[in-house]
């Protein structure tokens, strides 16, 4: 789960995709790009003032659905004091990329990390469920459609195991995430694909190819660049430790 670059191909790799828009820190030597740090929020689009920084994060002693959290310098990103915020997105259209993050939710919630802000790796409370789909933690989330009310359309593609740990504890997720190939015409010559995933040092997901973006963007356009996307609004969550770097294919660990 750690590809390294050698020598000046990283030096080269890393100097170019800072170009992007909003990639305005320097990657450590591993290439590695913080998101979540004190002063890395510009990477972001917009402001997220909705979004509390703090350096510490728990239940909420009075409602186990919600986290609590205080104003403090750090690295830890929760979506305000109701678990409802606007979703962050990169500045920078990504590609190819590695991720590393870091979350913790309260009992019952749901979130989620979206490459290209259209394929969805589902975050959410399926800590000691026996049977997973999709929907649940780690899992690629359904297809949807909005009408007449939302509804899936799939059971989307389940985690190989319940890598969920208990509702207010940090758990880790690990993503190698291929973007869809296109000729120069403009047409798709190959998927998107997750080249592996792992949850809290369990593998959920292994050479696995999208076929379309997930939930309700199942009919968009698919793009060999995307934002990346922490979901917000659907229920309280926090983050911490959030890095990507560019991933190419075949490169040795």
């Amino acid at each position: 789960m750690n590809p390294r670059f050698s020598g000046s191909g990283l030096a080269v790799l890393v100097a170019v995709w800072l170009l992007a828009p909003g990639l305005l820190s320097a990657a450590d030597d591993n290439g590695w790009v913080d998101l979540t740090g004190p002063k890395n929020l510009q990477v972001w689009r917009g402001k997220p003032t909705d979004w509390i920084r703090t350096d510490a994060v728990a239940i909420d002693e009075k409602n186990p659905r919600l986290l609590s959290a205080k104003e403090a310098s750090g690295e830890i990103l929760v979506n305000g004091v109701k678990g409802r915020a606007k979703d962050l997105l990169t500045r920078a259209d990504l590609g190819d990329v590695e991720l590393h993050l870091e979350f913790l939710i309260p009992r019952g919630s749901n979130s989620g990390v979206k490459f290209h802000g259209h394929y969805e790796i589902q975050i959410c409370d399926s800590f000691g469920k026996k049977k997973v789909e999709g929907d649940d933690c780690g899992g690629v989330y359904p297809r949807a459609e909005l009408k007449p009310r939302y509804h899936h359309i799939d059971k989307g593609i389940a985690p190989r195991v319940n890598a969920c740990k208990a509702p207010g504890e940090w758990q880790t997720l690990d993503v190698i995430f291929l973007a869809p190939r296109f000729d120069k015409e403009g047409k798709k010559t190959a998927n998107a694909r997750i080249v592996k995933a792992v949850m809290n040092g369990m593998v959920i997901h292994e050479n696995q190819e999208l076929a379309t973006p997930t939930g309700n963007n199942y009919t968009r356009k698919e793009m060999a660049k995307g934002p990346l996307l922490l979901q917000g609004d659907h229920g309280p969550v926090a983050f911490r430790h959030v890095r990507i770097r560019p991933y190419r294919e075949g490169m040795k660990p």
